[in-house]
């Protein structure tokens, strides 16, 4: 299990299924890496020392720069705790194979993602 408040996985956004493919190529040619596909358009891998994602989902959730995630156990109260401290909230809660996050941003102006297991979904090991 992930640990609480610590940052989980980096996203690197592709803009298309083939850019992520050829990115997912990249780095197994480069670096030996393996990953696990979820569908056509998301792989990561755990080879990388910290879970690396490829996201080529074209939703209003898209991101488009490299994103930190970060592990809560509390997803409502993590949002929350965002909210209350001049965060603003970019994308609200949503659900995703193996979860739920939200996207938030800080006052520097800095993206980042905050997830939780969905207690309705069996949890991806």
């Amino acid at each position: 299990m992930p640990e609480h408040n610590h940052i989980d996985l980096v996203e690197l956004p592709a803009a298309d299924a083939a850019s992520l493919a050829a990115t997912r190529a990249f780095y197994s040619d480069v670096f030996g890496w393996t990953f696990t596909s979820y569908g056509d358009e998301y792989v990561d891998t755990r080879d990388s020392g910290v879970a690396l994602g490829v996201n080529a989902i074209d939703d209003a959730q898209h991101q488009r720069a490299a994103l930190a995630v970060l592990y809560v156990s509390d997803l409502e109260g993590a949002r929350q705790a965002v909210a209350a401290s001049c965060g603003t909230i970019l994308h609200d809660i949503y659900s995703f194979p193996g979860g739920r996050r939200f996207h938030f941003v800080d006052p520097a102006g800095n993206e980042l993602a905050v997830w939780s297991e969905d207690p309705d979904q069996t949890p991806v090991p």
